[in-house]
Parts: structure tokens; C-alpha cells; sequence
């Protein structure tokens, strides 16, 4: 599972920004479940963010949610990410020069339900 958590950052702020991000990449990579992350910003425009972690699972990712560390370091800042969906289940990949495998969606049976 793929969550993206965007961010509009003013520029003269994103020093503390990206401290506290930091702190909350940090406190959700130390929680069972988690298997990557990343604070990007966009090229385009320095102003733009987004904080993206995988996980096992979305039960793995709503129980990092509730560990005391999470509570305190990260969902203050996710708190802060632009209001829109976040949360992505993966329903296609593909290796490096390998064919694409398609999943089934846990929403409902069968692939892209």
C-alpha cells in the first residue's frame, strides 16, 4: 500500500518543514509494517512536497497511526497535507524489464473493482 501525503510549503518556512518531516518519516519507519519512504519535493516548484511511504498493509499503516511516537511526530504534519486521498492500494507493478502483474483490489474481487 502506497501513501502520498502532499504539502504546499512556503519557502521561507521549509526549514522547520522539512525537520518535522523528517521526525515523522523517522517515527513511522520504526513501526511493523513499514517498507519505505520518502520526502520529495517537486522540481517545478520549490513550494511543493509530499511525504511517501509502502506498506505491508493498510492494517500496518492504520496501526502505526496510533502509536504514541506516530501520534506525536507525524500525524500533526499529516494533518497539515493537502485535504485529498492518500492512501493507494498497488493493482498493477512490474520489476525493472519484467511484465506487469496485476492484483486484485481489496475493495472487491477481481482486479481494478
Amino acid at each position: 500500500m502506497l501513501v502520498t501525503n502532499r504539502f504546499v510549503v512556503d519557502v521561507d518556512t521549509a526549514d522547520g518543514f522539512t525537520e518535522r518531516a523528517h521526525a515523522a518519516l523517522t517515527a513511522l519507519a520504526a513501526r511493523p509494517g513499514y517498507l519505505r519512504g520518502q520526502l520529495v519535493r517537486a522540481l517545478d516548484d520549490p513550494r511543493y512536497w509530499s511525504l511517501v511511504t509502502e506498506w505491508e498493509s493498510v492494517g500496518t499503516y492504520r496501526r502505526a497511526l496510533g502509536a504514541f511516537e506516530v501520534k506525536v511526530s507525524a500525524v500533526p504534519l499529516l494533518a497539515e497535507s493537502v485535504d485529498e486521498p492518500s492512501a493507494y492500494e498497488a493493482l498493477a507493478t512490474a520489476a525493472p524489464g519484467g511484465a506487469v502483474v496485476v492484483a486484485d483490489s481489496d475493495r472487491a474481487a477481481g482486479p481494478y473493482r
